[in-house]
């Protein structure tokens, strides 16, 4: 096989993975943690044996769709991070970046981080904690690399800049699951409640010099 047939079939799989991923994606806004791979396989106009192939199981589609997701959410909140604005305004615009997008699609986030809600029969081996850890972590990893790259935190700024990144998303993450589920204020006050709780630190640690700023 010569290299542009190759290239071709390469590009041909990556466009099938895709549909089947905007397939997955359907059927989970409608059913969330539910969404089983009888549905997306049917949704999809396949069959579950073709979607295993590409797949091969709930857990590798759980995967590629988490990475999906989380690398959107990802360039949402650098986004917000880059605004031109003050670096409290960005604060809360990376918070309410967060917290807007668990809320406009709560079952997909239902589906990424509460996966063992909607154990199927032939799901086995779906373990929640296996899964969307990872997520957090990565997004930690990110944070963390935002903050070396802006601010000056003085000595062993590397250590410190991944605490406060997953810090940040762990906060982000506890409090987002909590307001989703209970809805005790309005995003906008829980925005302000946070930024206030990160303000202090952040507030006084001044620009890294030759970076882009914060």
């Amino acid at each position: 096989m010569d290299t542009t047939q190759r290239t071709d079939q390469e590009r041909s799989a990556d466009r099938r993975r895709r549909e089947l991923l905007e397939a997955a994606d359907r059927v989970v806004l409608r059913e969330g943690p539910g969404a089983s791979m009888n549905a997306i396989a049917a949704e999809a106009g396949i069959t579950k044996p073709i979607l295993y192939r590409h797949f091969g199981d709930k857990s590798g589609l759980y995967a590629a769709l988490a990475q999906r997701h989380t690398d959107a959410l990802l360039d949402a909140l650098r986004a917000a991070l880059d605004a031109p604005a003050e670096r409290r305004e960005r604060v809360e615009a990376t918070l309410d970046t967060y917290l807007a997008a668990i809320e406009a699609r709560p079952q997909v986030y239902r589906f990424l981080m509460h996966p063992a809600e909607g154990g199927q029969p032939g799901d086995q081996g779906f373990d929640v904690g296996k899964h969307s850890a990872p997520l957090l972590r990565r997004m930690g990893e990110e944070l963390g690399k935002v903050i070396e790259d802006r601010l000056d935190l003085g000595p062993d700024s590397h250590r410190l800049a991944r605490v406060w990144g997953h810090g940040i998303v762990g906060m982000m993450h506890a409090a987002g699951d909590w307001w989703l589920g209970e809805r005790p204020c309005t995003r906008a006050e829980l925005v302000r409640c946070l930024a206030d709780l990160l303000w202090g630190r952040l507030a006084a640690a001044g620009d890294k010099v030759g970076g882009p700023g914060f």
